[in-house]
């Protein structure tokens, strides 16, 4: 199966990032998913087949889905004839906002780099949970952990006060709400279909109208197996963890000699193929269709 890795259109670059690269489409953007995989913050060699399809088609559906909890950036998946054919299945068309400068994190179950801190402090991010948690426990509520935003390098968990400095107290608390709602309605839906979200990573931005007044909605990807964490929910059920995300990846990654910094070593084909059929898998549990 072939990937795409690289893009090259005759349009203005607005920015390219570790997996989508964004271009000027007269008075709006065309954000196209590439096939890059990005681990650790480190791009990787190999193209993962079919993700960008994945995360396009799968953040439409969520676009969709949410628009009664907060107006988003999607316009259409329509694309002009001048777009290259490539950039199809993989690219929207989306408004132009200001990205706002923290990533809105909201954790429903506890692992991860939260479990670790949970381990070492009984805390994770600066809130305190309670005693006696394990790897994969369900928190009482979901929480809110934003980061900051890194244009290189790796993002940093910070506390609510810290994001407050940042984007002010006001915009914080609303996007904090809007996230957390997003979430528990994408856990809903996710657990009627079989699966578990675990955690999702949400990017929020404010919208200039022709009058000059400004709103925020919801950018960039919504609740794909990038941005998010998603187990099989039968499996939890007996016990285990079997992710249908990115952190198939990350788990074997973690069995390297390697030091998470760049050049990134080779990713087997097994792997690239396995990491495949778990977004699939994702997609179509989802949205109860196969992509097509």
């Amino acid at each position: 199966m072939e990937t795409l890795t690289q893009t090259n259109a005759s349009l203005p670059v607005f920015r390219k990032g570790k997996v989508r690269d964004t271009y000027v489409l007269d008075d709006t953007l065309l954000m196209v998913s590439t096939d890059r995989l990005s681990a650790f913050d480190v791009v990787f060699n190999e193209g993962i087949p079919e993700k960008g399809a994945v995360l396009n088609n799968l953040s439409i559906f969520w676009f969709n889905q949410t628009r009664h909890i907060i107006p988003n950036h999607f316009i259409s998946d329509q694309l002009p004839k001048k777009v290259p054919k490539e950039f199809h299945r993989r690219s929207m068309i989306v408004k132009k906002s200001e990205p706002l400068k923290i990533e809105c994190i909201v954790r429903g179950y506890l692992t991860g780099s939260g479990w670790k801190d949970y381990q070492k402090t009984g805390k994770v991010c600066g809130i305190t949970l309670p005693q006696g948690l394990k790897n994969g426990s369900e928190l009482p509520e979901p929480i809110f952990t934003p980061s900051t935003k890194a244009d290189a390098g790796h993002d940093a968990n910070i506390t609510a006060d810290e994001a407050k400095k940042i984007v002010g107290e006001d915009t914080f608390n609303f996007v904090r709400e809007k996230a957390i709602e997003i979430y528990k309605f994408g856990k809903v839906h996710a657990n009627k279909c079989g699966l578990i979200l675990v955690d999702t990573k949400f990017e929020f931005g404010h919208l200039t109208a022709e009058d000059g007044r400004k709103s925020i909605i919801l950018i960039d990807e919504c609740m794909t197996p990038d941005s998010s964490r998603y187990w099989i929910k039968a499996d939890y059920d007996a016990g285990k963890l079997t992710s249908l995300d990115k952190q198939y990846v990350r788990d074997y990654l973690e069995t390297l000699n390697w030091n998470k910094t760049p050049p990134p070593p080779p990713l087997p084909e097994d792997i690239v193929q396995k990491t495949t059929e778990r977004y699939l898998q994702a997609y179509k549990m989802l949205t109860g269709k196969e992509l097509k």
